[in-house]
């Protein structure tokens, strides 16, 4: 046989050292699979909050590799399903802290006992796009307040806070730790807040926020930027927050009429 002629079919060089119904030939679209749908049952029959048995674990009862467990958690976290805490492994989301919002009607305060940890507390001049948002003239003195909003010792959200500092004479950052900030304005500063416009999309974490957060970056989050204006229709705060998808929910009641669709 010459150096460039071909092996004879069924030789030993075309034979599969695998037979076809090998575990390990299966494509590993399939094994991801098998392990989601494990893990789907799992979050289903555990509550939130619960522990995952660890990727080594998972990977010898399914009798898969880790790269495939991992993948497969992946899948989940970035849906919600699944959280990683760092340092301590995978969990089943949380349940969800729930606020409902009604359009005309006063906002109830959300579930769960709430602090904050401020983490930047200044003030400065106002620019141009910032205060013409306030409706305060450029240079206007303004507070920029940022803090990591905890419900029950855990971060869910991430609130910068811009007013101006005239409004709020000797307010100090451990005064936006703990209780509710407009009842603060309204018992300390004679400042009553009466509506806002609110606006929430849908985003992921960057590598700021998911430090602060503690949670992966590219996690869901939803950010929500409020106008808010007190009795006399003067601008009182512009507030632009991130809040954590996996761990709060906003909802809504709506009214009909003929003209709804």
């Amino acid at each position: 046989m010459t150096s460039g002629a071909s092996p004879q079919p069924g030789g030993p060089a075309t034979r599969n050292p695998r037979s076809e119904g090998d575990p390990a030939d299966r494509p590993p679209t399939v094994k991801r699979d098998r392990v989601r749908r494990h893990l789907l049952k799992v979050i289903e029959n555990a509550g939130p909050g619960t522990g995952l048995a660890s990727e080594r674990d998972l990977a010898a009862e399914l009798g898969v590799s880790r790269p495939t467990v991992r993948a497969a958690i992946d899948e989940l976290t970035r849906t919600g399903l699944l959280v990683r805490q760092r340092g301590r492994g995978t969990f089943t989301s949380p349940q969800k802290v729930t606020q409902e919002l009604a359009t005309g009607l006063a906002v109830p305060p959300a579930e769960g006992h709430w602090t904050s940890r401020v983490v930047a507390f200044a003030v400065s001049p106002a620019p141009r796009s910032l205060a013409a948002e306030l409706e305060r003239e450029p240079g206007t003195p303004v507070l920029r307040v940022t803090r990591v909003r905890h419900v029950d010792d855990e971060p869910i959200a991430i609130e910068r806070l811009a007013l101006p500092a005239a409004l709020v004479p000797g307010l100090a950052p451990a005064d936006l730790e703990a209780g509710n900030f407009y009842r603060l304005l309204r018992e300390r500063f004679g400042i009553a807040v009466q509506d806002a416009v609110q606006t929430i999309e849908p985003s992921v974490t960057n590598p700021e926020q998911a430090e602060l957060l503690d949670i992966a970056v590219y996690a869901p989050i939803l950010h929500i930027e409020r106008l808010t204006r007190d009795t006399t229709g003067q601008v009182v705060e512009l507030t632009r927050s991130v809040y954590r998808g996996d761990r709060y929910r906003i909802t809504s009641k709506l009214r009909f009429d003929a003209e709804s669709g």
